[in-house]
């Protein structure tokens, strides 16, 4: 196809013309389409529905430990469970914490933590003129609105295909104590699917940060949320890596079942280093006894160990595999070579990111709502909501059926080429009226 910006200002105005007949049959469907989260579909939920009968008035509770799961006690949670998530999150059972079903929660009471008591004896985060935190970007919203909430400025990173522009995070961290934490999302990261490279991950674990209190917040959500059997992207182990390099507290890793089992009533885990354990657990005696260990017994004895999670991932995979691919086939059949976008193909997690012409996203955003489908907000994967080029557009395709997803990216895609055609054509009367100005 012809690219937009190599056609005469005739042939887009009458382009225009056609799309608009287009876009008014859409509005005459009263579709109501929702593409606002990366939610799991109701199909998705019944996978694991047997966790429900997995436990029953008449099964014995205890653990092999001898911990009756129904009373008090177990703050840091169950072995099995334990053992379970750790291997999911490939760390050693002895440096896990297992929380309640959110882990956005314990990333807010690590960040929390930190503001109120400090870092293993450092100076309270609220007792200091300034805190900052290093956003890799375009990002999870949902973290950038912990650190807006507790007032921490964030500093824009970009993305690259390898993860976080590590040139800049060496430079920054090295030279600025004020720098405590950076978020990272570093397998099939929301919103591009990006996985970082080995060299990222190892630059890293051997950060030099100015500050002794500096910490990676390490949010491996999609760590086994594969799309493929065999075309899979692989990480490399963040704790032991930091281990190997001379920085064993440097990082906190988070990870949840929350697209596992279920996302209102998964299990949560922070894995990190001894010290930052027994840090944790100070705080942690006084919020709590213990956390729900029945659903962490549930959990185990579901999936039984981690190849039966694996089996269990595979069915979110066929459900999730063609849904993505209809994403991107609508993208390259009626977007590409148009000069109008680019998007991202991950081979896994929950996202697409689509990336218009400058200036473009909100008004890309908005004339889809207009015609009945909902998206997540333009400038919402950025801090503050502001991208600076308002160009970046999370595509979430996991909760719609097939065909309203179908349907979703024709009526997205028809929006953009409207959109892009009014900003070519203002750019171009623009670039006429300056010379007569002038």
């Amino acid at each position: 196809m012809q690219p937009y910006a190599e056609m005469s200002t005739e042939e887009l105005q009458e382009l225009r013309k056609q799309l608009s007949a287009k876009y008014k049959e859409f509005q005459g469907k009263d579709l109501r389409l929702d593409m606002s989260r990366g939610k799991p579909s109701v199909e998705q939920l019944d996978l694991s529905m047997g966790m429900m009968d997995v436990l029953s008035s008449s099964d014995d509770l205890t653990c092999e430990d001898g911990t009756d799961c129904r009373n008090y006690g177990g703050l840091t949670g169950i072995r099995e469970a334990k053992e379970l998530i750790g291997d999911m999150m490939e760390v050693a059972p002895d440096y896990i914490i297992i929380y309640g079903n959110s882990s956005l929660n314990v990333m807010f009471d690590t960040v929390s933590r930190s503001m109120t008591h400090g870092v293993m004896g450092c100076t309270p985060w609220c007792k200091l003129d300034k805190v900052k935190f290093l956003c890799p970007v375009p990002g999870y919203d949902r973290h950038f609105a912990i650190t807006q909430y507790f007032g921490i400025e964030m500093i824009n990173v970009p993305m690259t295909p390898d993860g976080p522009d590590m040139d800049m995070v060496e430079r920054l961290v090295a030279e600025d104590d004020s720098i405590k934490g950076i978020w990272c999302v570093p397998k099939y990261s929301n919103p591009t699917g990006t996985s970082y490279s080995d060299e990222t991950v190892r630059r890293f674990a051997r950060l030099k940060p100015a500050a002794p209190d500096f910490r990676i917040y390490w949010d491996n959500a999609y760590g086994v949320h594969h799309l493929y059997d065999h075309d899979q992207d692989h990480l490399i182990e963040i704790l032991a890596e930091c281990k190997r390099a001379g920085n064993p507290d440097m990082v906190y890793k988070f990870a949840s079942t929350s697209k596992i089992s279920f996302p209102g009533s998964g299990i949560a885990a922070i894995a990190t280093s001894r010290n930052n354990l027994e840090d944790i657990e100070k705080q942690l005696k006084f919020q709590t006894i213990s956390h729900d260990k029945v659903n962490q017994l549930r959990h185990v004895r579901y999936f039984g160990d981690i190849h039966g999670m694996v089996e269990h991932m595979r069915k979110h995979a066929d459900i999730l595999r063609p849904k993505f691919e209809a994403v991107i086939d609508t993208l390259e059949r009626e977007l590409g070579g148009l000069g109008i976008g680019t998007w991202t193909k991950p081979k896994g997690g929950y996202f697409i990111a689509f990336d218009s012409l400058d200036g473009c996203a909100k008004a890309i955003v908005a004339r889809c709502k207009k015609a009945g489908l909902v998206m997540t907000g333009a400038g919402a994967t950025y801090p503050y909501g502001k991208d600076p080029h308002d160009t970046n557009i999370r595509i979430a395709p996991s909760y719609p059926p097939l065909s309203d997803l179908i349907l979703a990216m024709d009526l997205f895609a028809l929006c953009t080429k409207i959109v892009s055609i009014d900003k070519i054509l203002k750019d171009r009367a623009e670039a006429q009226e300056a010379p007569e100005q002038a």
